[in-house]
This record gives C-alpha cells, sequence and structure tokens, in this order.
C-alpha cells in the first residue's frame, strides 16, 4: 500500500464524515447564503479543524462564490488548497547529529509513545541507521517489558532499568551505551504524564538536564506523541508540554478510525510545530512522515 493509500485509508472516517456534510450541506440551493455558511463552520470544526482553519475555508470559499457564481466552484478543492497552506511545505525530517542523536518521545498516558518508539527505531533502521530505545517509563507496570517485547520484534536493542529505577538514571545508562556502540540515534521512550502535574513535568525536565550534561543540545529532538482519537484535547495537551519542555515536532497516532483528524490542521496552526509522524494502524510500518499534501489529498480528495 503506497503512503497516499496509507494516508487515504486512515482518514477515512473523518473524510467519510466531511464528505457526507459538505456534500449534504451544498447539494440543496446553489445559493451560498448564512445558513449554508454556518452549517459549513459546525462540520469544519465538528472534525476539529479548529477556529482559524475553518474561518479561512470559509472565507475563501465566499469569494469563490463571489468572483464566480456557484459555477465552477469546488467547495472541497478549495478545503484542500487551505488546508496545505496552514503547512510549510519544506519537508521536516529528523534531526541527524554527527555521532548520536537523542530523540525524547513525551506526552500523556495511553497515547502509544512505546508502541511509537519502537516503530520509529524500526523505520530508522529500515532507512540504514542505527537505533536503541532507552526504557524510561520505569513505573508503569509492565511498561519495560513490553519496550523489550517490541525490541525482541524489530530487533532493536534497548537499555532498560528496573521496576521503579529512577528513569533519569536509566536514561544516562543509555546515552552511554549509545554512545560506546557508535549509534545513529537513542530513542527515549519516558513515562507517560498529565501535563497538569508539576511534579512529573519537573521530573522529565530532570531526566531532559541529565542527558544535557553528557550530550550538549541534547536531547535535539523532542517529540509530543499525542492521540489522534483525543481531537482538541491534544492541542491543550501540546501547549502546555512546550512551555516545559520545548518541542521540536508531533507525532499523530490513532488517526485510524478517528472522524477528529483535523485536529492536526489545528495544532499546526496554533502552535507552528512541524508534525513529524502520523500512526494510521497497528502494523510495524504504519508510522508514516507526514506529508501535508497528501494529509490534505486524503482528508478532503479529488
Amino acid at each position: 500500500m503506497g503512503l497516499i493509500d496509507k494516508f487515504k485509508s486512515g482518514l477515512n472516517a473523518t473524510r467519510k464524515k466531511l464528505s457526507h456534510e459538505i456534500t449534504r450541506i451544498f447539494s440543496g440551493s446553489p445559493k451560498l447564503g448564512e445558513e449554508t455558511l454556518e452549517e459549513l463552520e459546525f462540520a469544519l470544526i465538528g472534525a476539529d479543524l479548529g477556529i482559524g482553519v475553518t474561518n479561512r475555508i470559509v472565507s475563501a470559499i465566499k469569494q469563490a462564490y463571489e468572483f464566480q457564481g456557484s459555477e465552477g466552484v469546488n467547495v472541497i478543492t478549495i478545503a484542500r488548497q487551505e488546508i496545505v497552506k496552514v503547512f510549510d511545505q519544506s519537508a521536516e525530517q529528523l534531526c541527524r547529529e554527527d555521532g548520536l542523536t537523542i530523540i525524547s518521545m513525551v506526552g500523556v498516558n495511553g497515547t502509544g509513545k512505546t508502541t511509537t518508539s519502537a516503530k520509529l527505531a524500526h523505520r530508522l533502521q529500515l532507512d540504514g541507521k542505527t537505533a536503541m530505545i532507552a526504557a524510561c517509563d520505569t513505573f508503569r507496570a509492565a511498561a519495560v517489558e513490553q519496550t523489550k517485547q517490541w525490541g525482541q520484534r524489530l530487533n532493536v536493542p534497548v537499555i532498560a532499568g528496573s521496576y521503579g529505577a529512577d528513569p533519569a538514571s536509566v536514561a544516562h545508562d543509555a546515552v552511554a551505551a549509545a554512545q560506546a556502540r557508535n549509534l545513529d540515534y537513542l530513542i527515549i521512550d519516558t513515562a507517560g504524564r498529565l501535563h497538569t502535574k508539576s511534579n512529573l513535568m519537573a521530573e522529565l525536565e530532570k531526566l531532559h538536564r541529565v542527558v544535557g550534561r553528557q550530550m550538549p543540545d541534547a536531547p535535539q529532538e523532542v517529540l509530543l506523541v499525542v492521540d489522534g482519537t483525543t481531537g482538541m484535547n491534544a492541542l491543550n495537551q501540546a501547549r502546555e508540554f512546550h512551555k516545559t519542555v520545548p518541542l521540536t515536532g508531533l507525532v499523530i497516532t490513532k488517526l485510524d478510525g478517528t472522524s477528529k483528524g483535523g485536529m492536526v490542521v489545528a495544532i499546526q496552526d496554533e502552535l507552528r510545530l512541524p508534525i513529524k509522524f502520523v500512526g494510521l494502524g497497528e502494523q510495524a510500518d504504519d508510522l508514516q512522515p507526514f506529508d501535508p499534501s497528501q494529509f490534505a489529498e486524503a482528508l478532503f480528495p479529488r
């Protein structure tokens, strides 16, 4: 399955909801009245595209009707074009340093950080890079075992401590091990934590300080993993994590099966944080690099 097909398959629920609503709204009167515009706004906001993006799409459609009338105006095409404008068209790749590059995976509980860490390590290996995972979620029951199982399944080395160990200490040992093996990437799988818990956020800051003392400017990547099914709650998470540990990008998981896929656009529009990867399924190769044009095509197909 090609990348665009994975996007279309993963965003099927969001696309169906949007397409159904837009077709219903515009299948009646060819006139573009206030009631029609209001219904369109509700449909776009309902897909969690956010107020700002919704207003720009509605404004562009209104302008097109004013200049062209109903003939020749394709609402889907206009919506797709406006979404693509939200994203920087230069592809956002992972940082790559000479020597070791450290990626810290952060986020709230249940977003799929451990699974995503393993999938990312697997993708890096497929690209010819060497990678290791540091199992720094030492508080969740069976989290370390889960990481080890993924490592065995995908042939990715894992550095882990005992249950309840200091996460910063595990990270310290992992950095030393990765450097000794001359690896390209170390992926630190941190524990899930609510962004509202100041003590847990302080612990995350400590882990990053420890890593930074071993390697200047590390971690070079801090990726927030957010669950696509949470909709606009993901935007609140991104805001708060970004205040504590400056983020370099996001990974959106569980986009397959959600009708709230528009939240990807809303996050990008407000925070201007690059979406580096999206999770579109359960398989090891279902973590895909984010492509704005293909995302917009999958959300609003031709």
